[in-house]
């Protein structure tokens, strides 16, 4: 059923930047980013090729509206349940991850792939919704190492979602060699198993 449009100059222009976005991760789910282009944008969402940036700027500032979303659907994926802690959170966290980005590769690809111009900052909006998933590694972190301080916590987060993405990345290209859905898990298991038991060690 077609949305009525609204009568307010404001409720349209939100209408259509909505429409936009929608036909932009639909573009990107089935082509992934590099086949992202305004044209097939414009035909998806119904609006001639330059409505698309009078809601927004540029391409960039529409990659960043469609990977917010996907940053939002990606931390409600890894949602830590009430009393998770330890290893066993951060071993759920890690298998929580790797499922998503089978799930919904070609858009989880895009929040890494996209790259702004040297001369353009991440927008604070953005930096927080990201900054989140990197928080969601710091409660069971705190357990392990109850008297770590906060910015030291923070930065062990940021460092083990990294180590933790680049062990889905390179499972998922199998660029280095055939890796099968059960040898990636296990492979993860072991790398979380072996740094938390590093750090209880410690």
């Amino acid at each position: 059923m077609t949305k009525p449009i609204p009568e307010n100059p404001k409720g349209r222009r939100d209408q259509m930047r909505e429409r936009v976005l929608e036909a932009a991760e639909a573009v990107i789910s089935t082509k992934g980013l590099a086949g992202l282009k305004a044209r097939d944008i414009s035909a998806r969402a119904g609006c001639a090729l330059g409505a698309i940036y009078t809601v927004f700027e540029d391409l960039d500032e529409l990659i960043l509206g469609v990977n917010q979303r996907t940053l939002t659907r990606l931390e409600a994926a890894l949602a830590t349940p009430e009393g998770a802690h330890g290893e066993a959170e951060l071993q759920r966290l890690a298998r929580a991850y790797l499922g998503y980005a089978r799930d919904e590769e070609p858009r989880w690809r895009a929040l890494f792939e996209h790259r702004l111009p040297p001369e353009k900052p991440l927008p604070d909006w953005y930096a927080r919704d990201r900054d989140r998933l990197f928080a969601l590694a710091e409660a069971p972190l705190a357990s392990l190492l109850p008297n770590e301080e906060p910015p030291a916590r923070k930065l062990r987060a940021r460092t083990l979602f990294s180590a933790v993405h680049g062990v889905v990345l390179l499972g998922l290209e199998e660029k280095f060699a055939p890796t099968s859905s059960g040898t990636l898990e296990a492979q993860l298991r072991e790398f979380v198993a072996t740094m938390a038991r590093g750090l209880r060690e410690n």
